[in-house]
Formats: C-alpha cells, sequence, structure tokens
C-alpha cells in the first residue's frame, strides 16, 4: 500500500497536526518505510515457529519476572477529576476530534 502526501495531510489534519512541507515529506517517508517493515515481517514463513511468551530472553540472557495481577494503588478518580475543565459521570468530556 502506498501512501500519498494527500494521505499524510489527511492523517494529520484529524490527528490536529500542523506540519509543513518539509514535515509531511518526512513524515510520508517514515510511513513508508513502517509499512515496508511489516510487510517484509508479514513475508516471514513462520510456520513451525513456537510462540514466544517472552521474546527478549532469546536474545539477552534475562529471566522475565512477572509480579502478581493485583491491585496495588487506590483509586484516585476523584482527585484526577478535580481539574477537569468538562466531566459527566467520572469521565472526562473532550471535544469531538473526529468526524
Amino acid at each position: 500500500m502506498a501512501l500519498t502526501l494527500d494521505d499524510v495531510r489527511k492523517v494529520a489534519r484529524l490527528a490536529q497536526l500542523e506540519l509543513n512541507a518539509s514535515e509531511e515529506a518526512q513524515t510520508l517517508t517514515h510511513l513508508d518505510n513502517i509499512f515496508k517493515l511489516i510487510d517484509h515481517m508479514g513475508s516471514v514463513d513462520t510456520t513451525g515457529v513456537a510462540p514466544l511468551n517472552h521474546p527478549i530472553s532469546m536474545i539477552q540472557e534475562v529471566s522475565q519476572r512477572l509480579r502478581e495481577d493485583k491491585v496495588t494503588e487506590d483509586n484516585h478518580r476523584d482527585a484526577n477529576m478535580a481539574n477537569a475543565p468538562q466531566k459527566s459521570d467520572g469521565l472526562f468530556l473532550v471535544p469531538k476530534v473526529i468526524e
């Protein structure tokens, strides 16, 4: 899938980013490289390769220690919501940004 500068401009507009011509071109190059990498990764034959739970241990002598999945902090919703300019039912209200 080849992107165009129009695609970059559309995404920038949706993300409410202001990019100059140089930044648009640079972003297009970066995105093209990312999509090429994704295509390359998708073309690799992984038949018979077992999934890894912790791939980093394959390249480093590191054992991954997982913490127990339990609540470690209290709920600070009221304190976090105190400075919100707009809120409703414990949720932040934000302007609509996607058409």
